[in-house]
């Protein structure tokens, strides 16, 4: 019964984690040029 109190708490502190660094990726911007990656690969100039 101990093993499932700690399997409970294990899985509440990654998920916790896991929400809190998604929640930090939202405020810093990482999801705000999606478009930008994918045109550049498409359509990038040669410098050569």
């Amino acid at each position: 019964m101990t093993v499932i109190l700690y399997l409970l708490a294990a899985s509440l502190v990654l998920g916790g984690g896991g929400l809190a660094l998604f929640l930090w990726s939202l405020r810093a911007g990482q999801f705000e040029d999606l478009d930008g990656a994918a045109n550049r690969i498409l359509f990038a100039e040669d410098d050569e």
